[in-house]
């Protein structure tokens, strides 16, 4: 059985399609980034390490159920699938926020497991169930179903970033994002949403050939994927790995981690200066474990204090977060006075703004505009002491 699943990972037929060229254009388009900082996003300024006067900010699940704007589309267009697999409705959905609130950041109306039919696997989205998969892949025939990713069947996801890269232009940073290995093997082993994750945990030990052959295998197509995205005008992608949190630290470390790794360099081999951000829901267990998995910026759920996650982290690596989404539904002064402990937490440098989770339903809009209004009020040279914000290099000719 070994014998067979090491020959299975090795076959070339299950090697990811090449796409020549795939990141030249990307590539000759960071170069100019690089002698042209000063027009740069806040947010990818923010991300790449750079000094900025304020901390740019958005919010994980900006765009979707809590927006009246949203939910009245959604009336029109039930299905989810519909909704994030169509481009006209994937870019109205994930413009509405920008038009609301002018967020930094501008992240795509997608879901974690759009790309799966792309690779093999196809899914329901059910109202009361959430996502489905109706075959989940439990043992090593079921690993032979997987295939390379066809991009082809993601085409709506590359179109729709080009349009909205377009539309925002360099007024805010436009985020692409991708379910990590482990995150998405869960929903694939599990055939859906899952509180005890018992099947995944328990082939961690009786099965580990098959679990290692479908872990590396999405990792290679997450790596594509996410590299299509920035080709697509993606400038920055967020690496979800939302189940993560859910294994002790040392299975994190043998079962999510090395993979991850493997993501974050073949993307920065194609793609250098397009930060990778992290998140785990749930990490406060892990933040140590992350720094070197070479994501750029680390996100912070709401559990974890912003202070003690700065001096667990250290100054060279970015943060990201993170305001209890809950706080939301509190007096405004309350929301404002959060957001400064955070940034101050945090510190002047390498912070993006966020919450500590996604938008959660019912969240006044009120609520969320006076997050982002707080936001570009505030200045590092106010809040800390001796700040100075460096000059711009000039261009490299």
């Amino acid at each position: 059985m070994a014998n067979l699943t090491s020959s299975f990972l090795t076959s070339p037929q299950l090697h990811l399609r090449r796409r020549p060229n795939l990141c030249q254009s990307t590539k000759a388009h960071l170069q100019s980034v690089r002698a042209t900082s000063s027009s740069d996003p806040l947010l990818l300024r923010a991300a790449r390490g750079k000094t900025v006067p304020r901390p740019p900010a958005w919010m994980m699940r900006q765009a979707g159920r809590y927006m009246q704007s949203y939910k009245e589309l959604a009336i029109k267009h039930p299905s989810f699938r519909e909704r994030s697999e169509t481009v006209d409705l994937i870019v109205e959905i994930t413009l509405q926020p920008w038009n609301a609130f002018k967020p930094d950041g501008v992240i795509l109306f997608s879901d974690i497991l759009t790309p799966l039919p792309a690779i093999g696997v196809p899914f329901d989205i059910s109202d009361s169930k959430g996502p489905v998969i109706h075959d989940p892949i439990q043992s090593e025939k079921c690993i032979e179903r997987l295939r390379p990713i066809d991009f082809d069947k993601v085409s709506f996801v590359g179109e729709s970033l080009r349009i909205l890269r377009n539309e925002i232009s360099n007024e805010a940073t436009l985020l692409g994002f991708v379910g990590a290995p482990w995150t998405i093997g869960t929903y694939i082993i599990e055939g859906g949403s899952t509180s005890t994750y018992k099947n995944i945990k328990s082939m961690c030990y009786t099965a580990p050939h098959i679990l290692k052959a479908l872990l590396s295998h999405l990792t290679k197509a997450i790596s594509e994927y996410i590299i299509y995205q920035v080709k697509s005008g993606a400038q920055c992608i967020q690496i979800f790995d939302s189940w993560g949190g859910q294994l002790p630290p040392h299975v994190w470390e043998k079962w999510s981690k090395p993979y991850i790794k493997q993501i974050v360099s073949e993307v920065k081999k194609e793609c250098p200066d397009v930060p990778l951000v992290l998140y785990i829901n749930g990490n406060g267990g892990l933040l140590e474990r992350m720094i070197d998995t070479g994501v750029d910026v680390i996100g912070l759920d709401w559990t974890v204090d912003m202070a003690d996650g700065r001096r667990r982290l250290g100054n060279k690596i970015g943060i990201q977060g993170n305001v209890d989404p809950a706080l939301l539904f509190s007096p405004l002064p309350a929301l404002t006075e959060d957001i400064h402990r955070v940034v101050k937490a945090a510190g002047p440098r390498g912070h993006i703004l966020n919450l500590g989770h996604g938008v959660l339903v019912g969240t006044p809009e009120e609520a969320v505009a006076h997050f982002f209004d707080v936001t570009r009020t505030l200045r590092y040279e106010s809040l800390f002491e001796g700040f100075k914000l460096e000059p711009e290099l000039a261009p490299v000719s």
